[in-house]
């Protein structure tokens, strides 16, 4: 089985991974804190940005593949996997770089948990006409 749009939209998205994990890893070593926060208002924040980004992409990477293996509603995926691409990168840039409450922060939330519904939904639907 080959899951194109999912491997794409992985791939992105284990790059923003990637680029929160070595922004952690910066103030870390700039702060010479090994682990936890140290007390760090930076390094409390990056690492809250990273831990958020685990928090939500892997369900919706698996609801994603999922669809992808049952269906051929390729716009519907796109269009998901799109506002949970953007959806993060808006939230985390909203969440390192304000404090409390930014439209980024906010416009983030929405499109991840749009994202999350749009493609619990859908596969809710394509389940129910493929028992049926």
């Amino acid at each position: 089985m080959s899951l194109p749009i999912t491997a794409f939209y992985a791939s992105l998205l284990g790059l923003c991974y990637l680029y929160l994990s070595l922004a952690v890893i910066a103030i870390r070593r700039k702060a010479r804190i090994g682990i936890g926060d140290g007390g760090n208002h930076d390094l409390m924040r990056i690492t809250r940005v990273h831990a958020n980004f685990n928090e939500y992409v892997p369900i919706t990477l698996i609801m994603l593949a999922c669809l992808e293996s049952i269906s051929h509603w390729d716009t519907v995926m796109h269009i998901g996997a799109m506002a949970l691409l953007f959806g993060r990168v808006l939230h985390a840039y909203g969440l390192r770089h304000h404090d409390g409450a930014s439209w980024q922060r906010f416009a983030g939330m929405i499109m991840t948990f749009l994202s999350m519904l749009l493609l619990a939904a859908t596969n809710l639907f394509q389940l129910h006409f493929l028992v049926v």
